[in-house]
């Protein structure tokens, strides 16, 4: 290679690493629960149990995050507990990297019935005017984490003046940041991410690099990538339970769409004996269900997780099917105090007839809609 092409080369290699943090401040120019542009993968063929007898509908198509924050799924589907109360209705499965673009397939009817976080719920609940989708469960609380380079920062106080990642303009995650920096009497500009602190929205999948290049000092992000950093040598200076009373908040709740909720109720009811079932089986095997999750990711994302990520991020993570009512709409509430939602209406964004009806046949108690529940 001559001289010139190689210094030509080297030009683009430094042009294209010094758009690195120009591509982070992009990411921004999404409002709130906009769409992703993250991609989604699709199991080509649908499941179902051999022989049994199908429900009202051939098929449902479920959506969900290649993230231990959605276990349930991870675990139900790897061990066949959704198929078991399917019978011959046939499962198709969907994933995201991101709620919004979740919301959209839900919205499309390129999924049924999908896990998801709660920003991107009451985001696609408001914007449709309250006729699109239905909170119908719980699924996780906890596995968020303040994760930091310790050579830079080592208080919270320290976090002043520093590039603090978020996966995603709006996200849950992104919310939860702003209203902590909020609450520090620090200001930040909640679009661009400008401010006391600087937040760099970035894709889960990019922020480990992110960390290693030294483009961002920390992140506030769910698991594994809270656990991923620390195995690059970050620290954990705040879990994020630490801040909700009795250390429970919503992480991923269970949504449907309004349409097919009305069409098929037998099919979500067996979704939901799947999810109660499954919570059950992590609680009593929590080793077990670990393992069968990372099963789940490989087959999912093509590589398991190692010891080091998976153990400290399962343990983070308490599966349930109490939907934590009030704790969404404290999250809500975040959202329009840092200026990413105006005051929202979410009467009627829950229907946990199914879910209560399921719990009350397992002889488990029943869950409140905090007075938000489908009139």
């Amino acid at each position: 290679m001559s001289a010139a092409r190689t210094t030509r080369s080297l030009k683009r290699t430094i042009a294209a690493a010094a758009t690195l943090p120009l591509l982070f401040g992009a990411l921004a120019a999404c409002g709130y629960g906009s769409k992703s542009d993250d991609t989604k993968d699709s199991n080509a063929a649908p499941v179902a149990s051999s022989g049994a007898k199908k429900l009202s509908a051939d098929e449902v198509k479920i959506g969900y995050f290649p993230n231990l924050t959605h276990a349930t799924a991870l675990v139900g589907l790897n061990q066949g507990l959704f198929a078991k109360e399917l019978g011959g209705t046939a499962i198709k499965t969907q994933t995201f990297n991101a709620g919004p673009s979740e919301i959209e397939a839900l919205n499309a009817g390129s999924i049924d019935i999908g896990w998801i976080g709660p920003s991107p719920s009451i985001n696609g609940y408001t914007k449709s005017k309250s006729t699109n989708l239905r909170i119908i469960s719980g699924s996780a609380s906890g596995g968020v984490k303040l994760v930091v380079n310790p050579a830079k920062i080592k208080t919270l106080d320290d976090l002043k003046g520093k590039k603090i990642a978020t996966p995603q303009l709006g996200n849950t995650q992104d919310v939860a940041f702003l209203n902590w920096i909020a609450e520090k009497g620090w200001k930040v500009d909640a679009q661009s991410g400008k401010g006391d602190v600087s937040v760099f929205r970035t894709d889960n999948k990019v922020t480990p690099d992110a960390y290693k290049s030294g483009s961002i000092d920390g992140a506030w992000v769910p698991e594994p990538t809270a656990s991923k950093l620390v195995s690059e040598g970050a620290k954990v200076l705040l879990d994020e339970r630490d801040l909700w009373p009795d250390k429970k908040f919503v992480i991923t709740n269970v949504i449907v769409s309004q349409k097919f909720l009305s069409a098929h109720p037998d099919v979500v009811e067996a979704v939901l004996r799947g999810s109660v079932n499954t919570n059950a089986w992590i609680t009593a095997n929590p080793d077990k269900a670990k393992a069968a999750a990372n099963a789940q990711l490989k087959k999912d994302t093509q590589k398991a997780l190692p010891a080091d990520v998976i153990d400290p991020a399962w343990s983070s993570i308490q599966v349930l099917d109490d939907p934590l009512a009030k704790s969404l709409t404290s999250e809500a509430d975040h959202a329009v105090k840092a200026g990413l939602l105006k005051k929202p209406d979410l009467a009627g964004i829950f229907d946990l007839t199914l879910l209560n009806k399921v719990l009350t046949a397992a002889g488990k108690p029943t869950v409140d809609a905090a007075g938000l529940g489908k009139q």
